[in-house]
């Protein structure tokens, strides 16, 4: 197997390192993280796709950075959902995934003052990548706790089957490969 995916992303190359997830499955990694030209074309490309919103919300933290983007472009707020209470939390609403991506379960919280802001409003789920649906449902929970109406889920990537579904909006599908014995 090679050690790279190449891929062509919002217009760009880039070459995503073949990572074992498990002795029968192996992904290719995506991360955003320092990559300013790709996290600036991909909230442009998702922007021209999703429906009109008034917030965007995401997960800590891959998502931050697509999520800050598509808000600087939009012009529209944004929340991620935190792994861990903060100090400054009041009555965070909570809820636990578990995602390919992670070995263990993880809690996401939002803080009760900007779930009170979502309340009624047109909500755009946003991440850089979704696979099984765990992180996505886990969102979902935290918007529908918080009154939120979600109009849209954006991803850069849908990996493996998650680009069969039709209920999300991505980018560029991103294969799954068994990994070799």
């Amino acid at each position: 197997m090679n050690e790279f995916h190449r891929m062509q992303i919002a217009g760009l190359t880039r070459d995503l390192p073949i990572c074992k997830v498990n002795d029968q499955l192996s992904i290719a990694g995506f991360v955003m993280f320092s990559d300013v030209e790709i996290t600036v074309a991909c909230a442009e490309e998702l922007l021209k796709k999703v429906p009109e919103f008034d917030y965007i919300v995401t997960a800590e933290a891959k998502g931050i950075p697509l999520a800050y983007e598509m808000s600087r472009q939009s012009g529209k707020k944004y929340f991620p959902a935190r792994k861990m209470t903060k100090l400054y939390m009041r009555d965070p609403i909570h809820v636990q995934v578990k995602s390919i991506t992670t070995a263990k379960v993880q809690d996401l919280y939002l803080d009760k003052n900007e779930a009170e802001l979502l309340r009624g409003k047109r909500i755009l789920i946003v991440d850089d990548v979704v696979s099984g649906g765990d992180s996505l449902r886990a969102l979902e929970v935290l918007v529908n706790e918080a009154g939120g109406n979600i109009v849209g889920k954006a991803f850069v990537l849908a990996e493996g089957d998650a680009a069969d579904r039709d209920d999300i909006i991505f980018l560029e599908k991103l294969p799954v490969f068994p990994t070799e014995g």
